[in-house]
């Protein structure tokens, strides 16, 4: 017990070194009232605490300010760090917040080991880590835990100030622009796209930032997707450890688990473009007379397993990565090239393992067996889905005739029993068809198109499905582990809501408690090529939830399947190479199986592979809008055929489907009347006239701005409102002038509000 300042104390003495040691051990709690708690100082007794921070800062033993305290240029063995940036290969790298260079020296800066907890830090997060200052590659940190999931980093493009400095265009949608004094641009000239670490706001202008990477041009042909790279904290670099690993899994000889399949005449059927083909497939008649008019199918799938081991470092990349990420200009694949574009694509006469699954369909279509085996195989033909259709309808293509014969024919002939089961089956039949763009040399959009929906599509795609329900299925009758893909069935909120906005087209849907998507068929069948198909597909594919991984079987309510787990891609999905681990291990197929340490991360694995997907799902989108918004931004002024996409008591959004574009009409600009937001109808309705706009709706409209590095665009509706009736449960009214304005402040009981009907 010590007496100090008149105040008596049972906590620890208070002296120079003690605080020092508190400092290096504690460097997460090193704040000056973190300080004054452990030593319990109190009253008086803060004075002498004060004295010893400032002695000891005078004396050049202490750096930081009472928000952190470290000490000068000798940092403890575990620290908090914050992550940066990465490095050439990809790596990240951290540095001690709060560093000082004037008083504390050169800022110390650490390569972050890969761990299994590297996988959920990215750039901006702080850290707590384990340092080894003394290893051979220089300084390093091992990541312990995640202490803060935040992005401190903004990203935004230099624009360079006459006196020195400049200041910051955001690329997020009402991202901050900062201000950079001349000391802090970093090198960064007038349009580069720059990485920016915030500083103070001040009392007034910006802002201000200090630039800490210059990632690169803004006027490159790949700015617009290295932007949402960035953004979105998307590895796209392969450290060279990876690269290494990857050079050396072609020295891995096949296996005696490998059976000579080399002569079975199995083919791939890619999209033209394709740079890697990792299934194939294959069908014959079913000799067995106990199956008449039934088929053997085959899909063989790249042994990526084979390769890419759990534990190495080519897994922790992948794990990281999630899934490959598909840009216009642009794929970032989940493993290197070596492995995706060499070892583990399929080509024409060339041997490569697989993990092939063998299955008999009866003549209805439906699956009698399978049986799955790890081989050798030798892919015989590698053809396009406009060749092969073409081929098959009798037109002119470069199939030759005996791949046609004893190839494609016997597969058309099985698709046509699967379809036969697909249509019994009744899996969810929206029709939304998916747009692609298309780019010149420069990378500039060309055009917009819309492939064609062939055959060819649609049999690959039942094969693969059928071969995923078989994985699901082997795997579970082996009681092992696995992660599913699952969608649920739609929330009873989203049903509810899709029950209010179908009755205002006077269409009632069940209410029984056990939808299926044929019910929602029976809807999407009822308005087929009527006036509000395009509107019942977009709400009904809005009802629906977001697929995602799961080791708990929710069955997949899109597909009305009760198991279903991907296989069919290892080298683009994470998910898909866990499955084939899984079947390994549990069919006795050889090395390369999942491990017991990997089966008890199954939850985690498939939280963060979810994560991914919606992470590459968001990067994918906004760099097409960013492109997109770039190809129009010299065409303001002009006019648009587009389509309601997006009802909201704010306004409308629209999209122009001869170009992929989607924008907003602000409800202060759409006419000179209260408007009411019909949340069930999904409309805004003029409350005095009955007429207005609708979910759906084809519209004409002027594009009045575009913002290419936001990827925004706003328009002005030319179209006149049409007749709507009245609301139907919930609305939001806005008073407008007739300038289009917003008068003054409604009135309280109309304005700013969302109103339920009771």
């Amino acid at each position: 017990m010590a007496k100090r300042g008149g105040h008596r104390t049972t906590g620890p003495e208070l002296t120079r070194e003690a605080v020092l040691r508190f400092i290096a051990e504690n460097p997460d709690r090193a704040t000056k009232r973190e300080i004054a708690r452990a030593f319990e100082v109190k009253g008086e007794s803060r004075n002498e605490l004060k004295d010893i921070i400032a002695d000891l800062q005078a004396e050049g033993a202490l750096a930081g300010n009472r928000r952190s305290y470290s000490r000068p240029g000798a940092l403890p063995d575990v620290t908090v760090l914050e992550i940066r940036r990465r490095d050439d290969d990809g790596g990240l790298l951290a540095e001690p917040p709060g560093w000082e260079e004037d008083s504390q020296g050169p800022r110390p800066v650490f390569v972050v080991r890969q761990n299994e907890r590297t996988a959920t830090a990215g750039v901006g997060d702080r850290i707590l880590a384990k340092l080894d200052q003394e290893a051979p590659e220089g300084p390093t940190a091992s990541v312990i835990r995640v202490l803060e999931k935040k992005q401190t980093l903004a990203l935004g493009v230099f624009r360079a100030a006459p006196g020195g400095g400049g200041r910051i265009e955001p690329v997020e949608r009402r991202a901050l622009e900062y201000a950079i004094g001349p000391a802090d641009t970093g090198g960064a000239r007038s349009g580069d796209l720059v990485e920016v670490e915030p500083l103070d706001r001040g009392r007034a202008g910006l802002p201000r930032g200090r630039v800490v990477t210059v990632i690169g041009s803004l006027g490159s042909e790949r700015a617009i997707s290295t932007i949402a790279l960035h953004a979105h904290s998307i590895p796209h670099i392969f450290p060279r450890g990876v690269l290494t690993e990857a050079e050396a899994a072609g020295d891995r000889a096949f296996g005696p688990e490998h059976e000579d399949w080399r002569a079975l005449p199995l083919v791939t059927i890619d999209p033209a473009d394709a740079k890697d083909h990792d299934d194939a497939v294959h069908a014959a008649r079913d000799h067995d007379p106990s199956n008449p008019g039934g088929m053997v199918l085959t899909v063989a799938i790249a042994d990526v397993s084979w390769y890419v081991r759990p534990g190495s470092r080519l897994d922790e990349e992948a794990r990281l990565r999630g899934n490959s990420v598909y840009f216009p200009d642009r794929v970032v694949p989940m493993l290197p090239e070596r492995i995706s574009n060499d070892l583990c694509s399929l080509r024409p006469e060339v041997d490569r393992p697989a993990l092939a699954v063998r299955m008999v369909i009866s003549a209805e279509g439906r699956k009698v067996k399978h049986s799955f085996h790890r081989v050798l195989m030798r892919s015989h033909a590698r053809l396009a889905y406009q060749d092969a259709q073409a081929a098959i309808d009798g037109r002119e293509s470069p199939v030759s005739p005996a791949i046609v014969n004893t190839v494609l024919r016997p597969l058309w002939t099985a698709y046509g029993l699967l379809r036969q089961a697909r249509t019994e089956r009744q899996p969810l039949d929206l029709d939304l068809p998916e747009k692609k763009i298309v780019l010149d040399e420069h990378g500039r959009v060309e055009r917009v198109v819309v492939p064609d929906r062939l055959d060819a599509h649609r049999l690959i795609e039942e094969f693969m499905i059928l071969a995923n329900v078989a994985a699901a299925e082997a795997l579970e009758a082996r009681r092992q582990a696995l992660i599913y893909r699952v969608h649920d069935a739609p929330s009873l909120a989203k049903l509810e809501a899709l029950r209010d906005f179908l009755r205002t087209l006077d269409i009632s849907l069940a209410r029984s408690g056990s939808l299926r998507p044929a019910h929602f068929n029976g809807i999407l069948a009822e308005v087929r090529a009527g006036e509000h198909e395009h509107l019942v597909n977009e709400i009904v594919l809005r009802t629906q939830s977001q697929a995602i991984y799961s080791p708990e079987n929710l069955g997949h309510f899109g597909l009305n399947l009760m198991r279903y787990a991907h296989f069919t891609s290892p080298i683009r999905r994470y998910a898909d190479l866990v499955v084939h681990r899984a079947l390994v291990a549990a069919l006795g197929l050889g090395e390369g199986g999942l491990t017991k340490e990997e089966e008890a991360r199954l939850t985690e694995t498939a939280d963060e592979i979810s994560k991914a997907e919606r992470r590459a799902m968001a990067a994918e989108r906004e760099t097409v809008d960013r492109l997109i918004a770039h190809h129009l931004a010299e065409r303001v002024g002009d006019q648009f055929d587009g389509r309601i996409t997006g009802v909201t008591k704010s306004g409308l959004f629209v999209s122009l489907p001869g170009f992929g574009a989607d924008g907003f009409i602000p409800i202060s600009t759409l006419g000179h009347e209260y408007f009411d937001f019909d949340e069930a109808a999904h409309s805004l309705v003029g409350s005095r006239s009955g007429t207005g706009f609708r979910l759906g709706d084809a519209v004409e409209v002027k594009l009045v701005e575009a913002i290419p590095l936001a990827g925004s665009m706003q328009f002005q509706m030319l179209s006149e409102p049409r007749p709507l009736g009245r609301s139907t449960s919930s609305f939001h009214k806005t008073k407008l002038r007739p300038s289009g304005r917003p008068r003054g402040k409604p009135p309280k009981n109309v304005a700013g509000r969302v109103r339920k009907k009771r």
